[in-house]
């Protein structure tokens, strides 16, 4: 297919935040072009663990059934000292908030394989492989301003001839070195965590000794962690510098020594038949975040936009979920004429709670390779106390994504009402319609939603109608009491799901209303008429 004077976004990347980022476009009907370096999938490992919320949202573009059968579940998080005694141990669910289990396990390449192929069934998304963007460039001067359209120049392989395309938006999903960051000027705020570690991806038949999950060891000389990954595979991270080899007789004999705590190797130094390394790499853990996310129409998502260190196993859930949040913003805009003040909650909401996910990350990483002083031994000794407190450990392990905080898209009532649901997402559990067992979020579709316990006041009639909101009674669902007991613990008699599943608003219990819709109607009032028999487009009438 050629590439088209103009098309509506340009997607720089076709890792799995950029790929997921055109299948979420494409189910809203929004056409794009992924332009990526490479010809196929990067072949060796990378991220490894996903949560539930993760799995949502590959349930939101189809690969849920098939991502299930590649990934294994995990039990959590455990932090051991130097000896490999239990300082804490964090559980996960198998089935948590979003329908899924809290933490699964599973190889990058096989789910980018996934998501292509998924890709290549929906006819509006062009993926071209084997090119280099070269540079990214937006028509500010001309009568659209900051929403005038963005040129993507780039190289095709093996040519010198600069190819151009325009589009109405860029999503920069091109990784910590990113074109799209330089082309906004964006730049990297230190949150103060550097580290060099050796990864190290392991197949083996072997007894390995596991507990089938994730392990932290918090010593300050020999940090690491390990997990297994799949039936026969599993990694290792040490804290090493890049001069210390682990091939050939020394480096086989040093590996041995570092993976001892957990399964036996020759010792005489030869290479084992029954031990393949398949990749070991060596990597800088960095806490990083960009300064600014979005600038015009050109926006960065993924690790363009934040870096994390791997000891929550959250680099890649946050690009994801910058993904899920921006795509149906942008859809709105693009398809349906929203302004372009509903854009700038992207950044508003994803960058506070990408921060807080690298904190904690750094806090583990502090907590595993703090030093050797009193303080040190002191922070390890409070956080295993700490730990043995009941509840703390799967509290910890419950809130790890936090609510997004309080914004134009969330809008939380009074403060004597409690913090209620707005800003966090729906629970997701199993619904019977029509006689068949369905995840909740096959039955709530691709749009906005209402799930009320009570009948709906004409306000709330009338604010779903202009929305295209499903109406939904929570008692017609067949669940298990998850969501009544949810809307019961919010004080609401019915909440306002955005197209992500976020709440964005709730009736409190006996008022028959939304809190604050006058404040996010305009937001989301759309200016171009509808197709017949869809909605009308949400005004300021509506919104009262």
């Amino acid at each position: 297919m050629s590439t088209p004077s103009r098309i509506p976004v340009v997607i720089i990347g076709a890792g799995p935040v950029g790929v997921t980022a055109a299948l979420l476009l494409a189910r809203r009907g929004v056409r794009s072009l992924v332009l990526e370096r490479h010809r196929d999938v990067y072949p060796l490992p990378r991220a490894v663990v996903v949560d539930d919320e993760v799995r949502r949202i590959l349930q939101s573009v189809g690969v849920h059934e098939e991502f299930a059968a590649l990934s294994r579940p995990a039990r959590g998080l455990r932090l051991l000292d130097a000896r490999h005694g239990v300082i804490a141990e964090f559980p996960r669910s198998s089935h948590g908030h979003h329908g899924f289990p809290q933490t699964s396990m599973f190889d990058q390449p096989e789910l980018e394989r996934l998501l292509r192929e998924a890709l290549a069934r929906r006819p509006e998304c062009e993926l071209r492989g084997g090119v280099e963007v070269a540079f990214v460039t937006q028509d500010t001067d001309g009568p659209n301003g900051s929403t005038g359209p963005v040129r993507v120049a780039f190289r095709r392989d093996g040519s010198d001839e600069v190819e151009h395309v325009w589009a109405d938006a860029v999503l920069g999903c091109d990784g910590a070195g990113s074109v799209t960051r330089d082309a906004i000027g964006g730049v990297w705020e230190d949150l103060h965590f550097e580290e060099s570690w050796r990864v190290i991806d392991v197949r083996t038949s072997r007894q390995v000794r596991t507990w089938e999950g994730a392990e932290q060891i918090c010593c300050p000389t020999r940090p690491a962690t390990f997990m297994r990954v799949g039936e026969d595979r599993y990694r290792w991270e040490f804290r090493l510098d890049g001069h210390e080899p682990l091939d050939g007789p020394e480096g086989l004999e040093r590996l041995r020594e570092l993976v001892a705590p957990w399964v036996a190797l020759p010792s005489d130094g030869a290479s084992d038949d029954d031990f393949e390394v398949i990749r070991q790499a060596q990597y800088t853990f960095r806490a990083r975040l960009a300064d600014r996310w979005r600038r015009g129409r050109v926006f960065l998502l993924g690790d363009a936009a934040h870096l994390t260190p791997p000891f929550i196993g959250q680099g890649l859930c946050a690009g994801l979920r910058d993904a899920h949040n921006l795509t149906w913003k942008l859809a709105r805009v693009l398809q349906q004429g929203a302004g372009d003040a509903l854009l700038d909650t992207y950044e508003r909401e994803r960058k506070p709670h990408a921060r807080h996910l690298i904190r904690v990350a750094v806090a583990v990483g502090w907590a595993m390779t703090g030093g050797q002083d009193r303080a040190a031994a002191l922070r390890r000794a409070v956080v295993g106390t700490a730990c043995r407190i009941p509840g703390v450990t799967a509290a910890v392990g419950r809130d790890l994504s936090p609510p997004l905080g309080s914004g134009p898209l969330v809008r939380r009532g009074p403060r004597l009402l409690g913090r209620g649901p707005a800003g966090s997402a729906c629970p997701q559990p199993w619904v019977v319609v029509d006689g068949r067992r369905v995840r909740l979020d096959d039955v709530l579709g691709d749009s906005f939603a209402v799930l009320t316990t009570v009948p709906p006041a004409p306000q709330v009639t009338a604010v779903a109608t202009a929305l295209g909101a499903r109406t939904i009674r929570v008692d017609d669902l067949g669940d298990d009491g998850t969501l009544a007991a949810w809307l019961a613990r919010g004080r609401a008699d019915a909440v306002l799901l955005r197209p992500d599943r976020v709440v964005l608003d709730t009736v409190p219990a006996g008022t028959g209303d939304f809190t604050d819709t006058a404040a996010w109607a305009p937001l989301l009032h759309t200016a171009r008429r509808p197709a017949e028999g869809r909605p009308a487009p949400l005004s300021r009438s509506t919104a009262r």
